[in-house]
């Protein structure tokens, strides 16, 4: 790291024709992504919850009398 110490105070270079995208706008760029977060955790709960209730509904059919 040390042979690049050199270029970390370089002047970053400027575009005028395309201006910078301020934090705010770039965060609402990506925001309709960050509404997925938790999505497969949540499928996966409600695939687990229908197939105890299927089970439950297979252990009825196959003893009428436990119920």
């Amino acid at each position: 790291m040390k042979q690049y110490e050199d270029m970390l105070d370089l002047p970053r270079p400027r575009i005028s024709g395309h201006p910078r995208m301020d934090r705010k706008k770039r965060a609402a760029q990506f925001a309709p992504f960050a509404a997925l977060n938790g999505y497969e955790e949540l499928v996966e709960k409600a695939l687990r919850r229908h197939e105890a209730a299927v089970e439950a509904q297979v252990e009825r059919i196959r003893d009428p009398e436990k119920t």
